[in-house]
This record gives C-alpha cells, structure tokens and sequence, in this order.
C-alpha cells in the first residue's frame, strides 16, 4: 500500500468517526463561544453596598453621593449600626459595607486623617477588587478636595493648589491586560488547554477505536492528519476568536506557528500512547477530562509557580500545556521575542522525543506479544 492510500485510509477513519470528529472540530469551536460567555462583561460594576453613616454631616452625605456615582458602586441599604450592616452582608442583601465614623467631618476640618472603614465580599476577588477600588476612589477624591480647599485658605492659588494637592501623581496603566477583565487574563491560557485536551482526545480515540497493530506509516498519517487539522484551529483561537473577544496578538505568525508545532506534536504523541495502551476508548476521554483541572492549577498563570510545591512543577512540565502556556502567554500576549521563549520550546522539543520513545517502546512491545 502506497503512502497516498495509507493517509486516505486515515483521513477517511478520522472524518468517518463521529466521536472524533465531535471532539476536535465540535469541542473547539463550541469552547470558544461557551467558556468566555459568562465573562463577556469583562469586569464587575454597580456592586451592592450598604453605607453606615455615623456621621451625618453634609460631607459625609457628600461622601456618600460620590461613592455611589462610581461606576463600580451602588448604594442599595443604610444601616445604623455596624452590627445591622453585617447582618445585611450576611444575608446576602449587600456585596459591601462602607463606614463612615464618628467626627468625620470635624476632623477634615482640623486637619486630621479621618478612617473610612470598608469591607467587601473578598470570596470573589474581582467583586472586591471592584468594592475596594470604587470605595477608594471615591475616598481619595473627597480628600483631595479637602485639601486644595484648605491649601486655598492658606492663600495659595487655587490653580497651583489644584496641581499640588498630592506630593505623588499616580497614573496607573494595566500592562498586557488593558481592561483588567477576567476573558484577557484566562481565555488565551485555557484556550492552549482546550487545544491540548481535545487534540489528545481525538487521536486517542482514533488509535482504541481501531487494530491496535498499525505500521508506522498509519501512525505517521495520523499525526500529519492531526497536526494539519490543529494548525488551522490554533489559527481560529489565536486568530479569529481573539479578535472577536478583544485580546491583544503581539506575537509574529511565523513565531507562533514555530513555537506551536512541537506543543501539537507533543500532545499527539501522548494521544498516540494512550490509544496504544489503553483497551477501552472511552478511558481516553475519563482520563483526559481528570486532567484537565490539575493541569489547570498548576500551569502558572491561575496560582503563581512560587506558591506551587516544587515536584508539583516539575510533573507538570511533563505535559505540553504548562510550557505551552507559559511561552504563548509571554509571545503572543506580552509581546516577548521568541529568545525570551526558548526555555519553554525547549522542553516542548524534549517532550516530543520523550512521549515519543514511549510511544515506540509501547508499540514494539504489542507487536512482541
């Protein structure tokens, strides 16, 4: 059988296979509409909160009016006491509290640093974050107020006073994530999983579905058949579906199909293996989907690698998704050249030889027993 008849032959048993092709072109496209969706919003905005003024002064209601024209806050309840506003937050009336003290306003006017207390539903941290950054602007403008007003009394122009109100000026700027939304940080990382889960998913499922004594030119088919197909859906992920959900490319297209071919190797050499090794078909998707979540974790980018139990790290490297992560992140995200990259292609070039060694050690042995 000549080598065109062998890979009609395997592209014929790959497109004939519902489940496969289900997996690799129905899980890809699905994922890329289904997992950003609850995050389409990006960020959180209007949050709950209940105000406890105990104050009652004009600037504290003041106070209470800028906290609540912030895009990120929303007075909802007012409590009389600390106790009651808790008692709010706990029930699940409020994400948040503010408290405004006691001679609030008479310390403004002393010159003194009044506390503001605020507290927020830190279980989510992107619903703190929120609170706390709304609460804090909104506190740190009514301070700046009260000092160019008082710099005024003192005699100093109010244009200079305007300028001078702060010894520091702080312009902050997110860098690599310019919304500072959830879909910028997680989605190209998840997204290399998905291509990873599903590509060893489908290959797996192709070798237990069939003989398991195939040649060598039926594997080599099968992996030119995959990697084909996966070129064009990595294109739709990093291309197509970045665009469309806003999240920047900075990464060279030859770079990135450079460093993406041996990821896809890879992991259609550990497809390879588990269909050789593995007698039931459906122990490929089992074993695939309890993977995923710990790969998840311990790729870097959801828990920093420092806090990660160092064995923890290096298993993980053994799979292409962590480097793979890693080294896509800083290319097509941060804009990083491709010799800032190498550690990471690196070990992706050494898990193709690797899982490729078991691969053949495995299948010599089927053909030995």
């Amino acid at each position: 059988m000549s080598w065109v008849d062998v890979f009609k032959q395997e592209l014929r048993a790959i497109l004939t296979n519902p489940v496969v092709v289900l997996t690799i072109f129905g899980g890809v496209v699905f994922y890329s509409f289904l997992y950003p969706l609850p995050y389409a919003k990006q960020t959180p905005s209007e949050q709950q909160i209940t105000v406890v003024n105990l104050d009652k002064s004009k600037v504290s209601f003041d106070l209470e009016r800028m906290v609540d024209a912030t895009s990120q806050i929303k007075i909802v309840e007012r409590a009389h006491s600390v106790e009651q506003a808790k008692s709010q937050f706990l029930n699940g009336d409020v994400r948040g509290i503010l408290v405004i003290p006691e001679h609030f306003y008479r310390d403004l006017l002393l010159g003194k640093s009044p506390t503001l207390s605020f507290a927020g539903d830190a279980s989510y941290f992107l619903v703190y974050g929120t609170i706390a950054e709304g609460l804090a602007r909104a506190g740190g403008t009514l301070a700046a107020q009260a000092k160019v007003a008082r710099l005024v009394m003192e005699g100093e122009p109010i244009a200079s006073a305007a300028k001078h109100h702060a010894s520091i000026d702080v312009n902050m700027k997110p860098t690599f994530n310019v919304t500072g939304g959830y879909v910028n940080y997680v989605v190209p990382a998840v997204f290399v999983l998905i291509l990873q889960q599903t590509l060893v998913m489908g290959v797996g499922l192709v070798g237990a579905t069939i003989a398991k004594r195939e040649s060598w030119a039926r594997l080599l088919a099968r992996v030119v058949c995959f990697t084909g197909f996966y070129y064009v859906l990595s294109a739709y992920y990093f291309g197509w579906s970045f665009d469309f959900y806003s999240v920047s490319r900075l990464a060279n297209p030859w770079q990135l199909m450079t460093f993406v071919t041996p990821f896809l190797l890879s992991s259609i050499m550990i497809g390879l293996l588990l269909g050789i090794v593995l007698p039931r078909r459906e122990l490929v998707t089992v074993l695939v989907l309890m993977s995923s979540m710990p790969l998840v974790f311990s790729a870097g980018f959801i828990w920093p690698l420092e806090s990660i139990p160092t064995p923890l790290i290096w298993a993980s490297n053994l799979f292409p998704s962590t480097p793979a992560i890693q080294g896509l992140l800083k290319l097509n995200q941060m804009g990083a050249d491709f010799s800032q990259i190498t550690p990471q292609y690196f070990t992706l070039l050494a898990q193709v030889f690797g899982w490729g060694v078991l691969v053949w050690f495995f299948r010599g042995r089927q053909y030995n027993t």
